[in-house]
């Protein structure tokens, strides 16, 4: 048995202090670091943007957006080969006096912006986007030999004249993003496949399992018909959504792109990223408060809770937010949605809303 006197009682003691002012110390420091990390990740991982990428027609001198950048700095305009626009000290971008677009002008117009720190180069878009309600259901493909979220059913969505086409994203086992709808597609999981091995599974059509770009290559071909992505996804985390909205940026498309998913994380990472991005929240886990704290644009619901509350999409307009509803293909409840005026409507039959809306 170990007996110590009062003297090295005390001293034990005392170093013991001075060891625990040292790790508070560190624990301290540790702690300050992370954040100071975690605010300069959360800074460089913000996107250089415009808040608005469409050009109105018929409108001298228009106002397009404000570039925003992360970093500190005048932003100025350093290409624009059209010679069409301007930009003042604060960002804001517009035609230049006396210049205007008309129905026979161009789609695209590219501008190159700089911050002092990064250049980058943004594509604008003549607005002549539609504005009727119909969301194809992940494309127009159920009347047709087309498989859903393939090549097919989205050019067939933009044919028809549809609002916006829906499609589902899923990240390959090499980090590509590919469409389909479920976790396993031709008896492949998306996840644990490579994006060639995808690309050689047959659909129908000819179609094979497209990527995401090749969506995006097509949809920028035109200014009527914006896309939707629903973002799924078990395994690759932010990843997913990190990937999907840097491939929007590298092909400049974000004037032809939504968002939605179930996954709120997928929204919240892609607004830390874009804070002009419009994100849809799939849910219906969480109320219309907490989906405007956490800087949701709308609301994308099962037709039934539209159904089940009356004044849902009332209060969600109140509230500023976007109300698009899942999926509705039956007549009779078209009729009821369309009764309540929400802003979209998704479905798998498109040429039925087509003609009850034709009837109005």
């Amino acid at each position: 048995m170990i007996v110590l006197n009062a003297n090295e009682i005390i001293n034990i003691f005392a170093d013991l202090n001075e060891m625990l002012k040292i790790n508070m110390k560190k624990i301290i420091l540790s702690t300050l670091l992370l954040v100071f990390a975690g605010v300069v990740s959360a800074q460089s991982s913000k996107l250089f943007i415009i808040d608005n990428y469409s050009i109105p027609i018929d409108k001298k001198g228009a106002i397009i957006g404000k570039a925003i950048s992360p970093n500190d700095g005048e932003i100025v305009l350093v290409k624009d080969t059209s010679k069409l626009f301007f930009m003042d000290k604060k960002g804001n971008i517009s035609l230049k006096k006396g210049k205007m677009l008309t129905a026979e002008s161009p789609i695209n117009y590219e501008i190159t912006l700089s911050d002092g720190k990064k250049t980058k180069a943004f594509e604008l878009v003549k607005d002549e986007f539609i504005h009727n309600k119909v969301i194809a259901h992940r494309g127009a493909w159920k009347h047709h030999d087309f498989s859903h979220n393939s090549m097919s059913s989205l050019k067939h969505a933009v044919e028809m004249g549809c609002e916006a086409s829906e499609l589902d994203v899923w990240m390959s086992s090499d980090d590509v993003v590919v469409l389909s709808h479920d976790p396993s597609i031709g008896g492949k999981v998306v996840e644990e496949t490579t994006a060639k091995e995808l690309s050689q599974l047959s659909l129908k059509n000819g179609d094979v399992v497209p990527r995401l770009q090749e969506s995006l290559e097509y949809i920028k071909g035109q200014n009527k018909t914006k896309l939707v992505i629903e973002i799924k996804g078990t395994n690759k985390g932010k990843a997913i959504a990190d990937s999907v909205v840097q491939l929007v940026h590298r092909m400049r498309a974000q004037a032809w792109v939504d968002y939605i998913s179930f996954g709120i994380e997928h929204l919240v990472r892609i607004k830390e990223l874009d804070a002009q991005a419009k994100v849809l929240y799939l849910g219906s886990d969480k109320s219309l408060e907490e989906l405007k704290a956490a800087k949701m644009d709308g609301v994308d619901f099962h037709f039934s809770l539209f159904f089940k509350d009356q004044q849902l999409a009332n209060k969600a307009k109140a509230m500023g937010l976007l109300t698009n509803v899942w999926t509705v293909n039956k007549e009779e409840d078209m009729k009821n949605i369309l009764e309540q005026d929400l802003d979209f409507i998704t479905t798998d039959e498109p040429e039925l809303l087509f003609e009850l809306l034709n009837r109005n």
